[in-house]
């Protein structure tokens, strides 16, 4: 199993090297160079059962069957869940899927944890040792530090934007107490964090002279992992039972990795509806087909807050029919000024591809908490609350509806508190979370800044 760049200028590498690299040489992402055939998963089977298959598919000869039960076992112990991924009814025909059963109470845990020990067991192989660089827009930092602290071969470094995090995101984030863990308050926004790690990866100097590797939704590995979930959820539900997934986007991997599983043959069929926030880039990429930077506004849901998402290019060089050049043309058009329009080559395709995109305003995000509370009795988190409000304004249809919930409500209590009027305390399990100090330096965002921080304070190997 071989995977190319998006932007085609990069030679193929195989598995083990697309998740460590995480982005392409060339600065595409990494996407598998033919699309493996995976049975749909049975609802006998474990999740782990399932997660091996679908990794080993990927992986092919770069990660055995053995390690890759080995890394799955370990990864899915910690979850409090033994399915890790239920599916709860909360209406008729209607269900969300609990993501957040991991140690960091987020979607981003079922990924992350099976990443960190795929790192951890190929460089302790090869006798090597990376820096790990991660942006992060609330939940995939504490995910990744969880994962990596502690870890024998990683340097992990963390870039959130200040103050633009709940309290709670950024606990599981500084208080790990690891000496491998370092965390960056970036004086802007997500997109800005996005933007200097992928300016660090572009810089092949740095890169190599510090080992780069990054755990972004950039990393193709996220992805692979990701796609599990949707499989278990049709097996849940039915192999024929036509299912549509409604997905609270921001950076769209979660939603990309259900394209990934229609495409392997996991899915009975492909709906994904991605429920975006009032930074509504994503839905104006499917409704005009233009590409245009803006400034990320603050919502209630903070982690959505991106106006720039990477995996859409992931969409667009499957729906170009792979044309690395098309895709590469595009990104540096959009590069140098800040916007693009779709050609209709591309625009065409993309509207048959089985995705739309819709925003919801604040006002609705809050208003989805209390009327999701009264429904059903249980709190959700805001994002959640995008997704769920989405999926209650579609139509009736015989397919199932899924909504992917992102994170436990306990990671937003201020927000669930004014929208409720209800506390969301924490799961014992995260007790001592409160009790641990916390270690982060504030930084501008200033590039330079960052990658001194980072050469400077690489533990040596």
């Amino acid at each position: 199993m071989k995977y190319i760049s998006t932007r085609g200028q990069s030679e193929p590498v195989d598995f083990v090297e697309a998740c460590l690299a995480g982005l392409a040489p060339d600065g595409g992402l990494y996407v598998p160079e033919a699309w493996p055939q995976i049975a749909p998963a049975d609802p006998n089977e474990t999740y782990v059962d399932v997660a091996v298959r679908v990794l080993s598919a990927f992986a092919g000869d770069a990660l055995s069957e053995p390690v890759l039960r080995e890394l799955c076992t370990g990864a899915y112990a910690s979850f409090s869940h033994h399915s890790v991924a239920p599916l709860v009814q909360d209406g008729p025909n209607s269900f969300v899927m609990e993501l957040h059963h991991g140690p960091t109470l987020a979607f981003k845990d079922v990924a992350m944890q099976v990443i960190a020990k795929i790192y951890d067991h190929v460089l302790s192989e090869r006798g090597e040792r990376m820096s790990v660089v991660c942006a992060t827009s609330g939940d995939t930092g504490g995910a990744a530090a969880a994962a990596f602290a502690g870890a024998s071969n990683v340097d992990l470094y963390i870039l959130h934007p200040h103050e633009r995090v709940s309290p709670v995101q950024r606990l599981f984030m500084t208080t790990t107490g690891s000496k491998n863990v370092t965390n960056f308050a970036v004086q802007g926004d997500f997109d800005d964090c996005q933007a200097m790690v992928k300016a660090m990866f572009a810089d092949r100097g740095f890169s190599q002279s510090v080992g780069l590797s990054g755990v972004n939704s950039i990393n193709w590995a996220r992805i692979a992992a990701q796609s599990v979930y949707y499989a278990t959820a049709q097996a849940a539900l039915g192999p024929d039972r036509p299912v549509r997934f409604v997905v609270p986007s921001g950076n769209m991997g979660d939603a990309l990795a259900g394209y990934v599983a229609a495409r392997c043959g996991m899915l009975a069929g492909f709906e994904v509806i991605c429920a975006v926030n009032e930074n509504r880039t994503l839905a104006a990429l499917f409704e005009t087909g233009e590409m245009r930077r803006t400034d990320a506004v603050p919502t209630p849901s903070p982690a959505m807050d991106i106006s720039v998402p990477s995996n859409f290019e992931r969409l667009l060089f499957e729906v170009s029919g792979r044309d690395g050049d098309a895709v590469r043309t595009l990104y540096e058009r959009y590069k140098q000024a800040g916007e693009a329009q779709l050609p209709e080559q591309i625009r065409g395709p993309l509207g048959c591809a089985g995705f739309s995109a819709s925003s919801v305003t604040n006002a609705q995000t809050m208003n989805e908490m209390k009327r999701y509370l009264v429904q059903t009795g249980e709190l959700i988190c805001p994002h959640t609350a995008v997704g769920t409000f989405k999926a209650h304004q579609l139509p009736a249809s015989e397919a199932a509806t899924v909504v992917l919930s992102t994170a436990h409500a306990a990671k937003f209590p201020e927000t669930v508190l004014k929208a409720t009027g209800m506390d969301a305390p924490l799961p014992k399990r995260c007790d001592a979370l409160l009790d641990r100090g916390e270690t982060f330096d504030i930084m501008p965002a200033d590039l330079r800044l960052v990658k001194e921080a980072i050469s400077g304070a690489r533990l040596p190997a």
